[in-house]
């Protein structure tokens, strides 16, 4: 997927499974690009915006005990990503602005395509539809195992939100599609081993970043 040109702004996501340290990661991102002369945005998804952060609680901590069809998760999501798009993230690439996504539309084809089995056509009509030639500069990968990500998630002193969950397998399948659309797309998704410690895992998103860099922000 190519991206359209955003003026001088760049926009770049990060993505991975539950525990694969994407807070921590984007913190770590926030003093790399504090020494520089860009001016960033950093959003998520779902929400980055006052109608998405609705369609978020909604997604993640229902007040209802009904079930969620995995088509009505998926159609919130781009539901929410429409309103981020168009509220958030274009106007601040448009303007020069870079912008940093917790999660972006590369999580829908793991989640709702890999976890949920939903069809990779039908996220993928969606995907063409709402996001078109929005597709970021750069993604940071983070991968770690399935397992050890759900044990770095049991361990939080938090409350699970509803897609936390989920079982094991369900965080396996979602890593293989997140693995198979970098295997598809290397020049824009750059694999972090973030099974790594953390001094590892930083140098790895600081030698992709300068690599970004050198290339001419391209």
């Amino acid at each position: 997927m190519t991206n359209k040109t955003f003026e001088q702004g760049k926009f770049i996501t990060i993505e991975g499974s539950e525990g694969a340290g994407k807070s921590t990661a984007i913190q770590y991102l926030r003093s790399l690009l504090a020494n520089s002369a860009t001016d960033v945005i950093f959003t998520r998804e779902p929400g980055g915006t006052a109608m998405a952060e609705e369609i978020r609680n909604v997604l993640l901590y229902p007040k209802s005990d009904e079930v969620m069809n995995p088509e009505t998760e998926l159609l919130l999501m781009f539901a929410g990503r429409a309103q981020h798009l168009h509220h958030c993230i274009l106007p601040a690439l448009q303007t020069g602005k870079w912008v940093v996504s917790d999660r972006y539309v590369d999580a829908s084809y793991a989640y709702q395509g890999g976890g949920r089995g939903l069809s990779m056509q039908f996220i993928q009509a969606l995907d063409n539809m709402v996001v078109g030639r929005y597709y970021p500069d750069l993604t940071l990968l983070l991968d770690v195992p399935a397992a050890l990500g759900f044990t770095r998630t049991e361990k939080r002193s938090a409350p699970r939100d509803r897609i936390e969950q989920e079982k094991l397998d369900f965080f396996e399948r979602v890593r293989q599609v997140y693995l198979d659309r970098a295997k598809a797309d290397p020049k824009r998704i750059k694999i972090i081993d973030a099974s790594q410690s953390l001094d590892a895992v930083q140098t790895q998103i600081g030698d992709v970043l300068k690599q970004f860099f050198s290339s001419g922000l391209s």
